[in-house]
């Protein structure tokens, strides 16, 4: 298996692990218990990693990290206009 191929797989199924946590805060529309810092820091971490991607031009690694941005972010966002927020 190449290295490309196992970067492809593991930003995958990195990167759609927070899909769930989204659909299920947007279905109950609580946020309650999520607290605003994992996402946070991770949508940090996931950019700064899109960065890096980029400086060494290598397309999986900013492709494979935008879902997980976009997921974090989202539940950033609704943690921080949630009306049961508790930051």
């Amino acid at each position: 298996m190449s290295p490309t191929l196992i970067g492809l797989v593991a930003g995958t199924l990195t990167g759609t692990a927070a899909i769930p946590q989204v659909v299920k805060t947007l279905r109950t529309r609580h946020a309650r218990d999520i607290s605003v810092w994992q996402p946070l820091l991770l949508s940090i971490g996931i950019a700064l990693w899109i960065v890096y991607g980029m400086l060494i031009s290598n397309l999986p690694l900013i492709l494979t990290n935008l879902i997980p941005l976009l997921c974090n972010a989202l539940l950033v966002g609704l943690k921080l206009n949630s009306r049961d927020n508790g930051v």
